[in-house]
């Protein structure tokens, strides 16, 4: 641990502090240059603009720049880390949309007096970018924010937590319910963890067909008595029974996906789960249950987590760079969920096919294919970017041609 300390550190420090620069994309090496980058040509595209807002896209970078913007009240599994000290994610998180997806990216961080402020701070500052990344943003107030910001832009605005979660959870469970002979519109589903992403991943997997999910916080069963339900879980609750906790659903329990806390789960309870069980324990950086404990437990369970060490890394990088390429191709006004369920679809596909040379060099493998092992792709696979961002980029068109 202190050997990764002192390589994050001197990563983050040397040759020069922090993961961004920004570059030029024009020349600017004689007068004629100046003359075109700045007065008196940059009038031109100015008035242009004035005149037709949509010259902007033609004119500027805002097709190709996205704002990840973060308030950091939920930095990774940090908690409340407070804006500045979560400038350090928000420019890895510019990193991979720059490397994965070609999108650049400026990061925000904003300390705000309150939601309302926070709102008014990016609302403010939208005309800038072609897109709006939420990220590390704590509920239950990350879903007001982002309710509020899809309402009154138009350009998309997606919060990776919640959403880009929920896609590769859904490529990730489709494929693992096949792999064990279950199907996603019969298997029982449990949930421990109900946050913002707990409740995303639950409302996608309905929207692709779950019809049995049953979501349990630190309070208990979400269970429509429950006075403390709010706008974005009351849908989820199930109706009032005896199954008030954790240990009361999980007998039969088909899937188990944790989004809380390390070891939440126990030994005892994975042994009451339904023959040939998936388990998704994505809490980060140590998961609901270690693998090698569950393995020990269960020999026909199928297991994924939020780390790379592991096999099957639930990894939200996946998801965000390839979702916005596509809606920023398609210059779409807003990420729908027909887009989102667009990329699981093509997440999943690619998982089922057989696997590059360049990217089993990149992982050190002799060998990888579809199986309890592989049930998605891996972050450095060079099709995601045609695959995925094609895929959202079709869906994205599809709702512009009927609308």
């Amino acid at each position: 641990m202190d050997d990764l300390k002192k390589r994050a550190l001197d990563y983050h420090e040397y040759p020069r502090p922090g993961k961004l620069s920004v570059e030029s994309s024009k020349p600017c090496a004689s007068q004629a240059d100046l003359s075109l980058a700045y007065t008196p040509g940059v009038a031109v595209p100015v008035r242009e603009i004035n005149r037709d807002a949509a010259n902007a896209y033609r004119y500027t970078n805002k097709g190709n720049l996205v704002a990840v913007i973060t308030d950091g009240t939920a930095v990774l599994g940090l908690g409340n880390m407070g804006a500045l000290a979560s400038k350090p994610v928000m420019e890895g998180k510019a990193v991979l949309f720059k490397h994965f997806a070609g999108i650049d990216v400026f990061d925000i961080e904003v300390n705000a007096p309150s939601v309302e402020a926070f709102i008014e701070t990016v609302v403010n500052i939208a005309p800038t970018f072609g897109g709006i990344n939420l990220e590390d943003i704590a509920a239950p107030h990350c879903f007001r924010i982002e309710n509020e910001l899809r309402a009154r832009l138009d350009i998309p605005v997606f919060h990776d937590d919640q959403h880009g979660t929920a896609v590769i959870v859904a490529a990730a469970l489709s494929n693992a319910l096949e792999l064990q002979g279950k199907t996603l519109s019969r298997a029982k589903i449990v949930f421990l963890g109900a946050g913002a992403a707990g409740c995303s991943c639950a409302r996608l997997l309905k929207l692709m067909g779950a019809t049995n999910i049953t979501m349990v916080d630190k309070t208990g069963v979400l269970d429509t008595s429950r006075p403390d339900l709010h706008d974005n879980n009351r849908h989820l609750a199930v109706a009032p029974s005896a199954a008030k906790t954790l240990a009361d659903v999980m007998p039969g329990a088909d899937v188990f996906i944790g989004v809380s806390a390390a070891n939440a789960l126990s030994a005892d309870l994975l042994k009451v789960m339904a023959a040939k069980p998936v388990v998704f324990a994505l809490a980060n950086p140590d998961p609901e249950i270690l693998p090698s404990v569950a393995h020990a437990v269960r020999d026909d369970i199928l297991m994924a987590t939020g780390r790379s060490d592991f096999p099957n890394q639930v990894n939200n990088a996946l998801c965000f760079p390839y979702l916005f390429r596509g809606a920023l191709d398609a210059k779409a006004k807003q990420i729908t969920d027909e887009m989102q369920i667009a990329a699981a679809h093509a997440l999943a596909a690619l998982a089922r096919e057989p696997v590059p040379a360049d990217v089993l060099q990149a992982y050190n493998l002799k060998s990888l294919s579809f199986g309890k092992d592989y049930i998605i792709p891996k972050p450095f696979d060079k099709r995601l970017l045609a695959r995925v961002s094609g895929a959202v980029a079709e869906a994205a068109r599809a709702q512009q041609t009927t609308a």
